[in-house]
């Protein structure tokens, strides 16, 4: 029997799994935490790290701890960031063979624990490794959501306010598609307080060229922060954090998430960054968007790209 109120299982206490831990015990999102990692120590001096912040947060948590595969049978949520990280230079699809493997091993670990919640994967490359996961566990793949374009639409919003002049909450752009090079900018949704963004260019405000640079510089973002510091985790973890509590509050939020194509958009059978209504049920459904020709097209392209990883990923567990 369940015991606990929003307990949530992290599987890999590296940067960017840690970074998401700190996140959500700041915010208060559960009671309950547990890591799990390939070097045990790693969790546990993580766990006692994080322990040290209880006596002073404005809401604090009742544990955090280092476990094992077994905690996850009664967890709400499984957060998934392990893997190895990129390197400079290399693009978030040349890693697929050796982190499809690793993903298969914690794919059935996770399984065999019996857990039925909710998982939540940030491994790279995200979307691919999503795929993999839900293949292996067998799990409804509305349970399974891949970080998806979160963090890429985040980047976005943030070149663009700045910009405007105006706060990124406040913007609403997005990336959809991969979560690496391929991703599409969907300008012809993209919009400030209801105004399109279509609107400022005609304004004077900002060109189309300011808009196609600010889509490579969001793309791009994670090639200058891994050559500056070799590795990004804030941002994702602050992404993984904001999915969590959308899931934990039942809150029928929309994001920018990894949910499985079926048809929509005209793709199927592969995750990959779509607007999704994310509840207590994990994602509900994908918001199709009518896109313009172009955009279509490099949606396309974009599915395309995946599904090559996909067969390379598959070959790679059998």
């Amino acid at each position: 029997m369940k015991n606990t109120a929003n307990k949530v299982v992290l599987i890999g206490a590296g940067a960017v799994g840690t970074s998401f831990l700190y996140s959500a015990i700041n915010q208060g999102i559960a009671s309950d935490y547990v890591l799990i990692d390939a070097f045990p120590n790693a969790a546990k001096g993580n766990a006692l790290d994080l322990a040290d912040t209880a006596a002073v947060l404005p809401t604090p948590f009742a544990n955090i701890k280092a476990g094992d595969y077994s905690d996850c049978k009664d967890a709400d949520v499984v957060v998934i960031t392990a893997g190895r990280p990129q390197q400079p230079g290399e693009t978030r699809l040349d890693m697929v063979a050796g982190n499809a493997q690793i993903m298969k091993s914690i794919a059935e670990e996770v399984k065999k624990s019996g857990f039925d919640g909710i998982t939540i994967i940030a491994s790279n490359p995200v979307d691919v490794l999503t795929l993999v996961y839900q293949e292996v566990t067998g799990f409804d793949a509305h349970k399974v959501i891949g970080s998806g374009t979160t963090l890429d639409s985040a980047r976005l919003r943030r070149l663009v306010g700045e910009k405007l002049g105006i706060a990124p909450t406040s913007v609403e752009t997005f990336l959809m598609g991969e979560h690496g090079d391929s991703s599409v900018a969907a300008w012809s949704h993209a919009t400030v307080m209801g105004q399109p963004i279509s609107k400022f260019v005609e304004e004077g405000k900002i060109t189309e060229a300011e808009l196609d640079q600010f889509r490579t510089d969001a793309i791009n973002m994670a090639y200058k922060i891994i050559e500056l510091k070799r590795a990004t985790f804030y941002g994702i973890g602050a992404c993984l954090t904001r999915i969590v509590k959308a899931v934990l509050n039942d809150e029928k939020s929309t994001l920018m998430v990894g949910a499985k194509l079926n048809g929509e958009y005209g793709n199927k059978d592969l995750y990959t960054g779509v607007p999704a209504v994310i509840s207590r049920n994990g994602w509900d459904y994908i918001i199709e968007w009518d896109l313009t020709k172009d955009e279509q097209a490099q949606f396309n392209k974009s599915c395309e790209t995946l599904t090559e990883s996909i067969a390379k990923a598959r070959a790679a567990i059998k």
